[in-house]
């Protein structure tokens, strides 16, 4: 028995799909195909029903199901007590966020919880989005941060957790004031006068927000770089290089200070829910008191 095969089998019971599951799993199909495979070996029946389209779980992946999300679970909550006990017992919230959470939104509030309670200690793990919602669900952590959007399907399974809305976050199309100025950019940009555009990585949930938003609108977008960290498009932007959809949150002082210029009217701009989930069973007294006053 490897844990990953137990890794493997939630994810694609989650997504019912073996190449997204192999995308989340970050390994090759054949790859993940095969751990499943080998799963399925070694207790002896099959799990999934190839015969349909969407794969499902047969009536013994459907039983076995709970017992590897609880095993993954159970494994993750012992590893990390023993590492809690070898650093003298000292209990840490996890969090899980993306980056551009954890950077703009996270950290000032942890350092709000810092001054109210002295003894609080916080362990952040910035990923993608793929990645945070695999922490929660295999207990890697207490809390998970993430964007929730109308138009992008979540990759979680929101129905073993449960979720708090904080607050509404806008996704600002923004070019630096000078180079926008000078070069007269605008959206939606005509063919003859393109507006360099600085693009996520179409495989995040942030590219996906604005593929959603830009829609089916004939544009004159030239991309000119592209990054999965909105920090790293941030400072791109206020270097002069192009256009890009940010966070609110993390250029509210560029655009108090006219660093930074929207660009577009509203219906360029994409509205955002800052979402926090928890399993309230794993919760110490620490963390609930932070879960009641987030």
């Amino acid at each position: 028995m490897d844990i990953n095969w137990l890794r493997d089998f939630v994810c694609l019971g989650r997504t019912l799909n073996f190449t997204r599951a192999a995308e989340e799993r970050n390994i090759t199909q054949s790859a993940f195909s095969r751990r499943i495979k080998s799963l399925e070996n070694w207790i002896g029946v099959p799990l999934i029903d190839r015969a349909t389209y969407p794969v499902r779980l047969s009536e013994a992946g459907q039983q076995f199901l709970p017992v590897a999300q609880a095993t993954v679970a159970e494994i993750t909550d012992a590893r990390q007590a023993i590492r809690e006990q070898a650093r003298g017992n000292a209990t840490f919230q996890r969090f899980a966020a993306l980056h551009a959470i954890s950077v703009n939104f996270l950290q000032p509030r942890m350092a709000e919880f810092e001054r109210q309670y002295p003894e609080l200690r916080t362990r952040v793990i910035s990923d993608s989005l793929t990645a945070c919602c695999q922490l929660l669900n295999e207990g890697g952590c207490e809390f998970l941060l993430y964007y929730r959007h109308q138009d992008v399907s979540p990759i979680l399974d929101e129905t073993r957790f449960v979720r708090k809305d904080i607050c509404d976050e806008r996704l600002i199309p923004v070019a630096q004031h000078a180079a926008a100025s000078r070069f007269g950019w605008a959206l939606p940009g005509t063919p003859g006068r393109a507006v360099p555009y600085l693009s996520y990585d179409p495989n995040t949930f942030l590219g996906t927000v604005v593929d959603q938003t830009i829609g089916n609108r004939k544009t004159a977008l030239d991309v000119r770089y592209m990054d999965a960290l909105a920090e790293a498009l941030k400072r791109r932007t206020l270097a002069g290089a192009g256009v890009a959809w940010l966070p609110e949150f993390s250029i509210r002082s560029e655009l108090d200070s006219g660093d930074l210029v929207r660009m577009g009217g509203r219906d360029w701009t994409a509205t955002m829910t800052i979402s926090l989930f928890c399993s309230p069973e794993r919760l110490d007294k620490m963390g609930q008191m932070i879960w009641d006053q987030f």
